[in-house]
């Protein structure tokens, strides 16, 4: 039986956020090593069409963003960290930011699955490291003909995570604020996608808590 948590995140003043719950599947992946939590990642984005687009080395902090046009998921795969999901920043300081939200614990094998609207903010990673993106290409998709073969030569170390998103879906952007003239109904009219990125059908995921 699959561990799946939920949280369900209102808009804020500067977030849109989503009707759509967070799903959390903590320890997923944790079965795998680091030599094959990549690839097994990969094969369960690509049989669920979901595209794998980047993979990031972390560093202390980032800013709180969301996405304002895709659902997004992410997977741990190496390190440890704390992901704060639903409110925006309102200063320098990580302790600076809206009222509200939650803040997840996060290791490797972990997988989160992400609504379109929805803030997040990684920081107090480690192993402590510097920012990075370590997969091939721009963070937009793996470029060249056999992409799993050339994420099987990222070298991972630190706190790392990978990003997905559904095969066909709009372009990422990093939305650190609802913009003026903008509304919030943008995201929460993103298109609902078929499958979830690991389960597939399965009604613990998407499929059956996604309305």
């Amino acid at each position: 039986m699959v561990n799946v948590k939920t949280y369900h995140l209102p808009a804020t003043p500067l977030i849109p956020n989503s009707p759509q719950p967070l799903l959390h599947y903590p320890g997923l992946l944790a079965n795998e090593t680091s030599d094959t939590i990549l690839t097994k990642a990969y094969d369960l984005f690509d049989s669920n069409a979901w595209e794998l687009q980047w993979i990031f080395r972390y560093g202390p902090t980032q800013p709180s963003h969301y996405h304002s046009h895709t659902h997004e998921c992410m997977a741990v795969l190496t390190g440890s960290g704390v992901i704060r999901f639903g409110v925006a920043d309102t200063g320098s300081d990580d302790a600076d930011h809206e009222e509200g939200g939650v803040t997840v614990s996060a290791s490797a094998g972990d997988v989160f699955v992400i609504p379109a609207g929805v803030a997040h903010k990684t920081h107090e990673v480690e192993p402590i490291t510097s920012f990075e993106l370590i997969s091939p290409g721009t963070g937009h998709g793996i470029p060249g003909a056999d992409p799993r073969k050339q994420l099987q030569e990222v070298k991972l170390e630190g706190f790392t995570m990978l990003g997905a998103y559904p095969r066909g879906s709009k372009g990422w952007d990093f939305a650190e604020r609802i913009a003026p003239g903008v509304e919030m109904k943008e995201s929460w009219d993103v298109e609902k996608p078929e499958r979830d990125p690991v389960l597939g059908v399965a009604e613990e995921g998407l499929c059956g808590t996604w309305k």
